[in-house]
């Protein structure tokens, strides 16, 4: 196993803490370095198996799937906890759902459609959004700073589609 594909599991690994610290009153600290690390691991998995050379096909299916857990285990526990309201969830797992549907579909035409830079806004934009509303719990301003990375995954999304049409014929 090389270092990248390491930090992956390491990701979804700290899941776990992240989960269990958040759930906990007056550990909301706790949560924010372990998500922040996690976070991090993201960007660095990523970097080092471009420049090293070490892009494995398990870093290609976990790295994607590790940020999903990721996010969506903390967008879940902030409906539970009240923070954000259900149809924010919904809205950015419909639009998950939907790309990983298009790129099947696309790729069983034999093509393969990379990552736009939209999405890359929106998955910082939610990792950055949770971040705050870890620090700030349940707060009216938490539910509108999540309105920041509902908009990148709505027009994300839209760019997806459009940028794939050509494969729905």
């Amino acid at each position: 196993m090389n270092i990248a594909n390491f930090l992956t599991i390491f990701r979804i690994i700290l899941i776990i803490p992240f989960i269990y610290y958040l759930k906990i009153p007056n550990n909301e600290y706790t949560a924010f370095i372990i998500f922040t690390i996690a976070s991090i691991t993201d960007f660095l998995d990523g970097y080092i198996a471009r420049k090293y050379n070490l892009i494995t096909d398990f870093g290609k299916l976990m790295d994607p799937l590790a940020d999903k857990i990721l996010v969506f285990s903390a967008l879940i526990i902030f409906v539970e906890l009240k923070y954000i309201p259900s149809w924010m969830v919904i809205v950015i797992l419909t639009r998950d759902f939907l790309i990983n549907g298009i790129r099947n579909l696309a790729a069983s035409k034999g093509a393969v459609i990379a990552a736009g830079m939209s999405g890359k806004i929106k998955t910082t934009t939610q990792m950055i959004a949770i971040l705050i509303i870890v620090l700030l719990g349940n707060s009216n301003i938490s539910e509108y700073i999540m309105y920041i990375p509902v908009f990148f995954t709505v027009y994300s999304g839209l760019e997806y589609i459009v940028k794939s049409k050509k494969y729905f014929l």
